[in-house]
């Protein structure tokens, strides 16, 4: 899956070497909304701070429709429009954006160290704001069929199937939200849910069970995809009476839930048993100089203006320690 959008350098984004500093103030891990309101907040604070973009810019927000929940957009923004002006506002503030992913750290010596595709960094404090990813059903066919059927972005792949049927895998906010876009697009959307009731909010759980395009598959597992070159169904278990059945399908969409980017860190600092970094309430790491922000730290609330807030206090912890350093 890819994200291709208007979220592209600037002449006031860094350039590798190009004037840089031995050491950096601040080094930002992620590219989302997160990331870039750390940025932002930082820039403000004179630290000229540097965003590690990685490889999903906008993070999540990229892959959101329309948001109708981030104040201050009594008409819903786009994520991709939000995503786009909170970058926009980052830089305005003197933050540099470097596209590269960080593939290595090291907070057991400082300066901090960042190892990138491109270069070695070393950053006085660090904001982790990775993200997650789509969690995977990791069922027989779901590896072959990855970009030939199966996608992780109704927004991003969506028009591929125009008056076809697509299975949404999932109850959550994501899965409906996601459903409810594929049914401007699709003849027919089902909604596959292990469960017997459904998780996502009651607004959106009212508008799809309203959509006569959407229907709903209770108490039920995939098993395995199924095709040759592309799918064509899926292989359904209900998980209380054991029946098994073939659901055809031109795609499958999925949203069971996410996993945190938090590998790299493993051995770094401390995460919890689910992979999430653990931060205390001003976002501070067992790592003194070392802070977390947005859905890497968040398994409970994983929202755009959730991100936000704890983005900025982030930035604000990190320059309140960088100013005991230097008193």
């Amino acid at each position: 899956m890819e994200l291709e959008f208007s979220l592209r350098p600037t002449a006031e984004e860094s350039v590798p070497g190009e004037g840089t500093p031995e050491v950096e103030n601040m080094v930002i891990l992620g590219g989302g909304i997160a990331g870039f309101t750390a940025a932002m907040y930082a820039g403000r604070s004179g630290l000229n701070p540097l965003v590690i973009v990685g490889n999903a810019l906008g993070g999540q927000a990229a892959m959101t429709e329309m948001m109708e929940n981030y104040p201050g957009f009594p008409d819903g923004i786009g994520g991709v429009d939000l995503a786009e002006l909170v970058q926009k506002q980052a830089v305005k503030f003197g933050a540099r954006l470097e596209h590269d992913v960080a593939i290595e750290v090291d907070f057991s010596v400082r300066p901090f160290i960042v190892k990138t595709y491109g270069r070695t960094i070393k950053a006085r404090t660090v904001i982790i704001a990775t993200g997650a990813t789509p969690r995977r059903l990791f069922v027989p066919g779901e590896d072959k069929f990855i970009g030939r059927g199966i996608s992780f972005c109704a927004t991003c792949d969506g028009y591929f199937y125009r008056n076809k049927t697509v299975a949404v895998i999932g109850g959550g906010n994501s899965a409906l939200d996601e459903g409810l876009y594929l049914a401007r697009l699709a003849e027919r959307v089902y909604v596959i849910h292990r469960r017997d009731q459904l998780r996502a909010e009651k607004i959106l759980q009212e508008r799809a069970f309203r959509n006569p395009k959407m229907s709903f598959i209770w108490n039920t597992v995939v098993e395995e995809v199924l095709g040759e070159d592309h799918v064509t169904g899926l292989k359904l278990r209900n998980v209380k009476t054991g029946e098994v059945s073939v659901l055809p399908v031109d795609g499958v969409f999925e949203y069971i839930g996410m996993q945190p980017n938090t590998e790299i860190f493993r051995g770094q600092i401390e995460l919890d048993a689910n992979g999430y970094i653990i931060t205390d309430k001003r976002q501070h790491t067992n790592i003194e100089g070392v802070f977390a922000a947005g859905d890497v730290q968040s398994p409970d609330f994983q929202q755009a203006v959730i991100a936000a807030g704890t983005g900025a206090a982030a930035a604000i912890e990190a320059e309140r320690y960088l100013a005991r350093l230097e008193g």
